[in-house]
């Protein structure tokens, strides 16, 4: 049975005050072979980088060196089977008083927009996302809801969705070093990491809501 797994993270905050980022990123890092995501981290852990990461349980966009951040895009860019979906939501265009009024709300909206965008043909899917809804009812209704927005478009058996730390899973570290990357590029107008990005061998979709159509 063909099994796919995709691992989700943010970058950017759920604020809309003028100290509050510019925009929210939430990406997606799709694989049906989690074996060589795992290899990226063992390897940059015990050999290039080991000093960096030696007292480190997981790995962050904002707290890895230049080099590092380099080094896995490098490395995701070798992997076979691997694409990435990112959803940018430019805050100054959010006027929903019902999204802007709840925070739950406005990071489920984003992330079934991404979810939608995602298509697949697979009999088992395993979401993982950084675990940061402590609370049971809102972990439940982000399940629905992404499940729901998921299956738009895809033929999928069943789908399983895990809030897990993201220390125990290569996948989560990785896809935060991309929406990292990605939040660079629409937050900073910073490219040096998405330029990074071999999209020949390494697919990705940037998906920026309301962007106007010429």
């Amino acid at each position: 049975m063909k099994t796919q797994y995709i691992y989700i993270d943010e970058s950017g905050d759920l604020g809309l005050s003028e100290k509050s980022s510019k925009v929210l990123v939430i990406s997606a890092l799709i694989t049906d072979n989690p074996g060589q995501l795992d290899r990226i981290i063992k390897n940059a852990r015990r050999y290039k980088f080991n000093r960096e990461l030696r007292k480190a349980k997981e790995i962050k966009f904002t707290k890895s060196s230049l080099e590092l951040r380099e080094y896995l895009i490098e490395k995701m860019n070798e992997t076979t089977v691997c694409q990435g979906i990112h959803c940018i939501m430019d805050k100054g265009k959010l006027y929903s008083k019902y999204l802007r009024g709840n925070k739950h709300k406005m990071y489920n909206f984003v992330a079934g927009s991404m979810a939608s965008a995602i298509i697949l043909d697979s009999d088992n899917v395993e979401v993982r996302i950084d675990k940061s809804k402590g609370k049971y009812i809102l972990r439940t209704d982000f399940n629905q809801y992404f499940e729901q927005k998921l299956r738009i478009g895809s033929n999928i058996g069943k789908i399983n969705i895990f809030h897990s730390h993201s220390e125990n899973f290569s996948g989560i570290q990785l896809v935060d070093i991309l929406s990292g990357s990605v939040y660079q590029k629409f937050n900073n107008t910073n490219s040096i990491y998405v330029d990074k990005i071999d999209l020949s061998h390494f697919p990705q979709t940037f998906l920026e809501l309301w962007k106007s159509r010429k």
